[in-house]
């Protein structure tokens, strides 16, 4: 079993991204083996797949421990998510392994991509309404499951991870944030991370079934992978998100443009436009902020 240094690199680039983060393993890590490495999209798939397998109960462990997991939730998602995770595989195996179909997953996961950025935006702008209206969170025990809402997040969450390996994390989250709006964030990512599990190693067994992992490229990337999200976890407490998450959202968007064959000119421009929209947004946040401190404070200084 050979070992590759770099792929090992990259693993624990993505593992301190999906430390800081929450979310970005399967979008980030995918990509980079089927454009940087080369590696065929159903073998990244599910290399990638098993290496997430090994990295989730680590984040999943510590929410368990500190009781940030809606176990009704997890339930119910996975009722839908892990027959569609391993349904998912079947439906990849089907089409084949040819030049065409390798071509149709490489679509299907930029498309994949396009969506994950959806999803972190939108999950910022719920966010931000959250904050700015007050209202009460609610803990993970106290919530109240609405079941076929919620199996069908599962459903569609668990086929999009069986078929590209993404959306376990970004997608999943912002699907759970609109159907609970007041269950507090810490929670959220907790149940995540929880029912990504299961999902996960249903996918990981389908894939495993048909022969599309390789040993040495999982080895390489659990290798840098693990300690990266160790690392990446250690790091979340100091990291400015307000920078990690506009950085991610470029990224992702960059990587979904070359995988559509956008040319490479074309993708660079468009990173350089998101930069400077990002840029221009915390600018306007920044100042936003400020004036209302400012408002506070001569509100405060009034006798």
């Amino acid at each position: 079993m050979h070992i590759d240094w770099w792929q090992t690199l990259a693993g624990g680039l993505v593992g301190i991204m999906v430390g800081i983060t929450g979310m970005g393993g399967g979008a980030l890590l995918t990509p980079l083996l089927i454009l940087v490495f080369g590696i065929n999209p159903g073998t990244a798939v599910s290399s990638d797949l098993l290496t997430s397998l090994i990295m989730r109960p680590v984040g999943g462990a510590v929410h368990v421990r500190r009781r940030t997991v809606a176990w009704r939730l997890v339930g119910w998602l996975c009722l839908g998510s892990v027959p569609a995770g391993f349904s998912g595989v079947l439906v990849l195996r089907a089409l084949g392994n040819g030049h065409e179909v390798q071509r149709d997953v490489q679509l299907a996961i930029a498309w994949a991509l396009v969506a994950a950025v959806a999803s972190i935006v939108l999950k910022a702008a719920i966010g931000s309404r959250r904050s700015g209206a007050g209202a009460v969170r609610r803990h993970a025990s106290d919530v109240r499951p609405r079941p076929l809402p919620t199996v069908a997040v599962g459903v569609a969450g668990g086929f999009m991870v069986g078929m590209t390996s993404v959306g376990s994390g970004s997608l999943m989250v912002v699907l759970l944030l609109a159907l609970y709006p007041r269950l507090a964030a810490k929670s959220l990512v907790g149940t995540d991370l929880v029912q990504a599990v299961p999902l996960i190693a249903a996918a990981t067994l389908g894939h495993a079934l048909y022969g599309h992992i390789s040993l040495g490229l999982t080895a390489s990337l659990v290798i840098g992978s693990v300690p990266g999200i160790y690392l990446g976890a250690r790091l979340s407490s100091s990291a400015p998100e307000g920078l990690i998450r506009p950085a991610l959202v470029i990224v992702l968007t960059a990587t979904a443009l070359k995988m559509l064959g956008v040319a490479t000119e074309t993708v660079l421009w468009a990173a350089a436009g998101f930069c400077v929209a990002a840029l221009i947004a915390a600018a306007v946040l920044a100042l936003r902020r400020a004036g209302t401190r400012a408002a506070m404070m001569v509100e405060l200084s009034k006798p």
